[in-house]
Formats: C-alpha cells, structure tokens, sequence
C-alpha cells in the first residue's frame, strides 16, 4: 500500500513540473518582454540617458582581433597613444583627487584608456597613478553603480601602462581633470 502512495505522489509531483505555472524563466531572463522584444532572450543592461563613451576621444576604437590570445594581441594601443597617455596633464585650474580605489582588469576587448568607478557620477577625463610603479595614466573616467568604496574596472592599455599587476587587484589613485 505504501508503495503504491509513494508512486501516486511521485507521478503528481512530476506532472505538476510540466505545468507552466511552476516553469521558471532562466536565468538571466525575463518572463514578459517588451514589446518588439522577444521571450526567453537574455537580458541586456540599456544605456542611461547623459551616458557617454569617451574612449573614442583617447584613442580610436580599435577592437582585438577574435583570434586574440596574448596581451599584447588584446592591447591595440599604438606607442603614440601610450606616450599621450602617459603624459603629464595639461591643466588650468589643477586637478581633484577623487580617492584610493582597487582596480580589476576590465573587458580586455574594450580599447583604449579608461577606468569604471563608483568615484564619479558623470563620465570626464582623469588620472590615474599606481604608487607601486610611480607611473600615472590619462584616462576616461566612467561612472558605475555602487558606493565609492566599490572597486573600479581598468582598461588593458592604462593598467599596462602604470605596470600594474595584470592578475592583482592594486589600489590605485584616482584623479579627476577640472
């Protein structure tokens, strides 16, 4: 008798998965989509108005090649951009330094210089200087969610270009252009 319970319950449960009430939607989806938009796609972050991709003003946007594997495949940076870059900034009214924060390599397919940080609301040009190294880069500085102590997500070229460790988080110090 107990036998043929466990076996009814069984069978209940497993048709109770079928139903479209206990689906859950995947991960990453969204049960409803907008309309023009398609069921079951993953979801996708939009641009907030006021957004701006500045990396296009340090260096054109030259993406790495798919086949890409090394670091230096990944960095398209020329020499000239590099030595621009590390530069001093020519500045009228000084520059501001927004903080410390730890720094991971970014999206290694993204070119140019630039750095993620919770240290700005609005997207300007800045500094950034490793003190392991002694060396700073100019950079285009991109506002992200979270508190000022958040870590901030470096570019490629900038983190070889202040010799920080590509596998560390170091602290670095970030400045803002007036």
């Amino acid at each position: 008798m107990r036998v043929c319970v466990l076996i009814c319950l069984l069978l209940v449960t497993a048709a109770c998965a079928k139903m479209p009430f206990a689906q859950k939607p995947s991960e990453g989806t969204r049960p409803e989509a907008p309309a023009g938009e398609i069921v079951g796609q993953p979801v996708r972050p939009r641009a907030r108005p006021g957004d701006l991709d500045l990396s296009a003003t340090t260096s054109p946007a030259r993406k790495p090649a798919t086949s890409a594997r090394t670091v230096e495949q990944f960095d398209t940076t020329t020499p000239e951009e590099r030595q621009a870059a590390a530069a001093a900034p020519v500045q009228t009214g000084g520059e501001q330094r927004l903080g410390d924060t730890v720094a991971s390599l970014g999206d290694v397919t993204k070119p140019g210089f630039w750095l993620e940080t919770p240290l700005v609301s609005s997207p300007k040009t800045g500094r950034v200087y490793f003190p392991g190294s002694g060396k700073s880069a100019q950079v285009d500085l991109i506002p992200i969610d979270g508190p000022d102590t958040a870590g901030s997500r470096i570019s490629l070229a900038a983190m070889r270009l202040i010799e920080a460790p590509l596998t560390d988080l170091p602290t670095i110090e970030v400045f803002a252009g007036e």
